[in-house]
């Protein structure tokens, strides 16, 4: 069977205008990593016990059981909350939250730099949305002053994916209480990193009686797989009953449940690994020529080197390829034109020595 033309044509279309993606396999234990997500390293750490393998179905037909709902409360008293919901993954947790939560007629604000996810969230709701300039709190408030007498939901990161950087957190949720608007933060790159414990930037800045929902992913500094939805009990009651990526998929595994509950533990230990990441991240920033336009946030270990160009910034994450250094380039459309950037994502385990040659190589790259 011939594949359809206009499929066709699109692909062609993405390899014409240097957009096209592909899959590599990141075996080569050469490599140094300065990709992954896993900023604090814990996803070499090793469960305590073995587990049962499946969950045998949703959580509302034969896959509930205590181990899942006992770490679903300590996850709540872990980042000072009523309660929390588990995800099988940070996409199906945005995903569900905002495709059931803002109903007909509702406003949903967004920031312009907000994760795919919560944009495929958004268009599954009935609600509208419209976007707000990233972290612009004067964009924001004139948002919320045109909507005022709406139900309004306000999305934002803690830590944006790409960039980096972080929001004023403490002026927007002021200015949500303000205009009684549901503020909603997804956590996914400041949870590990700040706060106590790595509870996350909310509890950092004691704003967690604040913030409508939370939603943190394990994939990231945790180390392993599957996100959790923080909130009042109010709030896991809802989603429990109307979030269809909660209801109609199997359930988390007890290996996984496990798992989780392993590296929260390892999580609390991980005071030493903070503080040397922070100390690796000053080396690079330090080494980095002032000519360079990068942007990152006081609590990210994400460092993003903007170059401009899709076919410029995969000739410098190429060159750093060859130094094994892994890195990938962050290409349009993912980002909008002119904002191609490669991405550094900073790691405990980095050594000061591997972080300044990367450094001076990025210097000579792009000044090159």
């Amino acid at each position: 069977m011939e594949f359809p033309t206009k499929l066709a044509q699109k692909i062609q279309a993405r390899i014409d205008d240097n957009f096209y993606r592909t899959l590599t396999i990141n075996s080569n234990d050469n490599f140094i990593d300065f990709s992954s997500n896993d900023y604090l390293g814990l996803s070499n750490s090793t469960l305590l016990n073995d587990s049962k393998i499946g969950a045998t179905g949703s959580r509302l037909i034969s896959g509930n059981y205590h181990e899942i709902e006992e770490l679903e409360q300590f996850i709540a008293n872990y980042h000072n909350v009523d309660n929390s919901l588990i995800f099988n993954s940070g996409y199906t947790a945005n995903l569900g939250l905002l495709s059931s939560l803002p109903q007909r007629n509702d406003i949903i604000l967004y920031d312009q730099e907000i994760h795919a996810s919560i944009r495929d969230g958004m268009r599954l709701s009935n609600a509208k949305s419209y976007v707000f300039k990233h972290n612009n709190i004067t964009d924001l408030k004139e948002k919320l002053e045109k909507h005022a007498s709406s139900t309004v939901y306000v999305i934002i990161e803690a830590v944006y994916s790409i960039s980096g950087d972080s929001p004023d957190l403490k002026a927007m949720s002021e200015m949500c209480k303000t205009f009684g608007a549901y503020l909603i933060v997804d956590e996914a790159h400041s949870f590990g990193l700040s706060g106590p414990d790595g509870s996350g930037l909310i509890n950092e800045l004691k704003l967690e009686q604040d913030v409508f929902a939370r939603v943190i992913t394990f994939g990231k500094a945790l180390g392993c797989h599957g996100a959790a939805v923080l909130g009042s009990n109010k709030l896991r009651n809802y989603l429990i009953n109307f979030c269809r990526s909660f209801i109609y998929t199997t359930a988390p595994s007890p290996s996984t449940i496990q798992t989780i509950k392993q590296q929260y533990f390892n999580l609390k230990q991980s005071t030493e690994k903070r503080e040397n990441l922070i100390n690796i991240k000053t080396t690079f920033l330090n080494i980095l020529s002032k000519h360079i336009l990068y942007s990152t946030g006081n609590y990210s270990a994400i460092i993003a080197i903007v170059i401009g160009s899709n076919s410029k910034t995969k000739f410098i994450a190429q060159s750093l390829q060859k130094e094994y250094f892994d890195i990938k380039p962050i290409l349009s459309p993912t980002v909008s034109p002119g904002k191609e950037c490669i991405r550094i994502c900073l790691h405990s385990y980095n050594t000061v020595e591997e972080t300044s040659k990367l450094a001076h190589l990025i210097n000579q790259l792009y000044e090159g």
